[in-house]
């Protein structure tokens, strides 16, 4: 009887969870894919000659930059449903770790060698699942496959090479904004008017996106930094599969 109860706990913990991402995660990804995209430091003070090039070659040329880059930081906030949602995230062209948090609620998250892991605050987990889910998984990490299932739509948000190629494919009429300075880095920007948002490139060493700003009163900002910077990611020891509470195991 135990068991059985246990292992209804247990399938109620992931049908809660999986609703909770889908219904967080989708959202998120959208509006940094859609919205957002990546920054990071210029590198030597040398021009690159990208302000004289037209919008569509600027963002080209950023595109290239962060495709040939082995890994950046990201950090920042995005608004999506009127809610703020903070990333500190580090990227690798092999996946990347790091935290997410809306509300208060928080978990950490590590993309590498083809699988995702969370692992959740306990204010996570008992939004998630209860104090059902609060006891059966705290302190532990969670995995599942990175192209398939539940975390999925997370592992857009940790593989820098998705990410550059995503969220700087054009989508609408792009303009250049001029020239102008962000965190002391000399950058031109450029606004495509599918989005909401600024995108501000490096004019002197390689074309690095700098910073993005989101359009209207929702003041998000994405940055990233650290370009190039070794990333270590290892896999969680004794991560549970949520496989294995779909089936109650």
């Amino acid at each position: 009887m135990k068991r059985a109860q246990q292992t209804q706990e247990q399938a109620k913990v992931c049908v809660q969870m999986r609703r909770w991402l889908l219904s967080f995660a989708s959202p998120a990804v959208a509006v940094l894919l859609a919205v957002t995209t990546l920054t990071g430091c210029g590198g030597a003070s040398t021009a690159n000659g990208v302000a004289a090039k037209a919008p569509a070659e600027i963002v080209a040329a950023a595109r290239a930059a962060g495709d040939a880059a082995n890994s950046v930081h990201l950090s920042g906030s995005i608004v999506s449903g009127g809610s703020p949602i903070t990333l500190d995230l580090q990227l690798a062209g092999d996946g990347g770790r790091g935290t997410v948090s809306e509300n208060g609620l928080s978990f950490e998250v590590i993309h590498v060698g083809g699988t995702v892991y969370i692992k959740g605050s306990p204010a996570f987990y008992q939004h998630v699942g209860g104090a059902a889910a609060a006891q059966l998984l705290k302190g532990r990490w969670l995995k599942a496959p990175a192209s398939t299932g539940s975390f999925a739509s997370l592992a857009s948000l940790t593989d820098l090479r998705q990410l550059v190629d995503m969220t700087l494919a054009i989508r609408g009429t792009l303009a250049r904004t001029g020239t102008a300075t962000v965190g002391g880095q000399n950058v031109v920007g450029v606004t495509d008017s599918s989005r909401s948002g600024t995108l501000y490139v490096a004019t002197t060493g390689q074309p690095y996106p700098i910073a993005v700003t989101e359009g209207g009163t929702s003041g998000g900002k994405i940055v990233l930094d650290r370009w190039n910077e070794p990333v270590s990611l290892a896999a969680p020891a004794n991560a549970v599969d949520i496989a294995q509470l779909q089936s109650g195991q």
